[in-house]
């Protein structure tokens, strides 16, 4: 399994000959004005912000960078007790509850987890948050797989595939609500 690097910030080689050639323009005005404490002031001042600005490109695939803006990943609409509540008897009534009400939540907190605690996003690196959730709880989870249709009692979307009732529970087993939030506190 071959891990997904984050994209590097793009160096242009034009923004770097300007970047140079004003470094050295103002190296040479400093010389000329100042003298020689100047110039070597002025070089001391190039190479620390040269060295910052390597650090904070060199620091775009660190999640935990001091210099960006934190990814929000919790909206600012925080569920409260009872609506969580509601969602779990809601997911123990029918396949339904659990997609509509149950699933987007757990979807949410396994989101947030995975990312603080392993650098991992459950949305655009599907096969290491598979591997770390599990292969057994994944296709609970999976933001891929889309809801279930009315027909197998999902209540999910009409462009959602078929599914036949057969194979889809209709209820989600109590067992498996429990692994769900286990796994989440185990991660």
């Amino acid at each position: 399994m071959s891990a997904r690097r984050a994209p590097r910030l793009a160096v242009i080689p034009e923004a770097l000959a300007v970047l140079g050639l004003a470094a050295a323009g103002a190296e040479t005005a400093l010389a000329l004005v100042g003298g020689l404490p100047a110039a070597a002031a002025g070089a001391g001042v190039i190479v620390a912000v040269a060295l910052l600005a390597a650090r904070f490109v060199h620091g775009a695939e660190a999640m935990d960078s001091d210099y960006r803006r934190k990814v929000r990943l919790v909206s600012s609409r925080e569920p409260t007790l009872r609506y969580w509540d509601a969602a779990i008897e809601d997911a123990r009534d029918s396949l339904a509850g659990y997609e509509l009400h149950l699933r987007p939540l757990l979807q949410r907190l396994y989101a947030v987890r995975l990312a603080e605690r392993h650098g991992v996003s459950l949305h655009t690196q599907p096969r290491q948050a598979a591997a770390i959730i599990g292969p057994e709880l994944w296709p609970w989870i999976d933001p891929s797989r889309p809801r279930l249709s009315p027909a197998a009692g999902g209540g999910g979307s009409a462009r959602a595939p078929r599914v036949d009732p057969r194979l889809a529970p209709a209820t989600i087993p109590a067992p498996l609500l429990t692994a769900l939030v286990e796994r989440l506190e185990q991660m």
